[in-house]
């Protein structure tokens, strides 16, 4: 008989399985950064800087203020933590998972972008140029690669040859990145002098086991799920993911469940814990594991969202870099924020309560955590602009004042 799972129980389980609502006692340290790395498996990095970049986030979002240098370090010098690679998109990933994302780069070499085919085809010596100064002078960022090629113009990437080249050979596992530079610029070099030798060392499985390893890193990141978001978590092939869940299934490691209320057949991860409440107050990154999938978060928490930075100003509801805010099992708000370095000021350009949610206490808990937030950044104050119908209400709770002025265009 199929066991039935309350919409609540399932989000209970999600959320624990994500590590929210566990910060620990006093100042977070290696050993900590480590358990969200083996917990999540992925942070997912993006250029945007608007409050803070995005694979600073997920850590304060399980951990409380920490150290960021901790997150450099583990992934810009030995002993590497992290790498980075194509995850579900492009992310830090933990080291451990490169013997199996070995088979994703080399299915990669057949799968060139048209710009990159024409390389290939027009300049062949060029990936062994390119090699072979990474070799010499490595780690190096792109525009310290010597050529003399001039930058093609009217391209919004605006890649030279080199570039791609670069890209192309980090595509396919030949470069690994050596961490990033203070402009945000990977540092390209050869992956035995980045990655650990017990992970080279390491024998590629084959690709329906690293499929499996793949799936069960992701059955134990989210605890209850469907087989779609299962295959998104690592964005992988659906129907391949459905032959390992299959055998996850028969192994014991995974039992199929009924969810109350979800469209889908889900299945629970065998050794999820299973909470009867959680307390958790979270501010969550739109690019965070608990949220990248927007069709999984509209399932699980009732929450359309949309994370505004694509969409047209006029077309925005509630705000260019918007912030979930988790209470306990639910999405009780969210905010449109932006640090203003200059002014030493975390600015919440809008505010907006999730309907059914609790106003006050919203509110109080919302405030404390953006005070949290702003202490973590090095930013003197919390300032509430008047956008947003929870914005009065977290103003006063939080003892803000109005800022006048554009929100960000």
């Amino acid at each position: 008989m199929t066991a039935e799972l309350t919409a609540g129980q399932a989000r209970r389980i999600m959320l624990t399985a994500q590590g929210l609502g566990r910060r620990p006692q006093g100042e977070p340290g290696t050993r900590h950064l480590q358990g969200v790395v083996n917990r999540l498996g992925q942070l997912q990095i993006d250029s945007v800087n608007v409050c803070v970049r995005a694979h600073y986030m997920p850590l304060f979002t399980r951990l409380g203020p920490y150290d960021r240098a901790l997150l450099d370090r583990a992934g810009n010098s030995a002993p590497r933590r992290v790498y980075e690679f194509w995850g579900h998109a492009a992310c830090l990933l933990d080291v451990g998972l490169q013997p199996v994302l070995r088979w994703r780069a080399d299915a990669h070499r057949d799968r060139p972008w048209q710009a990159m085919s024409r390389i290939l085809d027009e300049q062949p010596h060029l990936l062994d140029k390119v090699r072979g100064q990474i070799a010499e002078r490595g780690p190096l960022t792109a525009r310290q690669v010597e050529h003399d090629e001039q930058r093609t113009p009217g391209s919004w990437w605006n890649w030279s040859s080199v570039k791609s080249a670069l890209e192309w050979l980090f595509y396919t596992g030949e470069l690994t990145s050596a961490g990033r530079n203070s402009q945000f610029e990977r540092r390209y070099d050869l992956p035995e002098r980045v990655l650990p030798k017990a992970v080279l060392a390491t024998p590629t499985p084959p690709e329906d086991e690293a499929r499996l390893a793949l799936a069960r890193r992701a059955a134990a990141a989210l605890g209850v799920f469907t087989p779609a978001w299962l295959a998104e978590y690592f964005y992988n092939d659906r129907s391949q993911t459905a032959v390992v869940l299959e055998r996850m299934v028969a192994s014991g490691e995974v039992e199929q469940v009924g969810v109350r209320g979800w469209s889908a057949p889900a299945y629970l991860w065998a050794e999820a814990a299973r909470p009867r409440r959680v307390h958790v107050d979270a501010l969550v990154a739109p690019f965070d594991p608990l949220v990248f999938d927007r069709k999984r978060l509209l399932e699980v928490f009732g929450t359309h969202y949309r994370i505004g930075l694509y969409t047209p100003k006029a077309d925005r509801v509630h705000g260019y870099y918007v912030y979930p805010f988790v209470m306990d099992e639910r999405v009780a708000a969210r905010v449109d924020l932006k640090a203003d370095r200059r002014a030493g000021a975390l600015l919440v350009q809008s505010a907006w309560r999730e309907e059914g949610a609790p106003e006050a206490e919203t509110a109080a808990r919302l405030g404390a955590e953006l005070r949290r937030m702003a202490d973590w950044l090095g930013l003197a104050d919390v300032v509430v602009e008047d956008r947003g119908d929870l914005a009065t209400a977290l103003r006063a709770a939080s003892g803000s004042s109005v800022l006048a002025g554009e929100v960000i265009s």
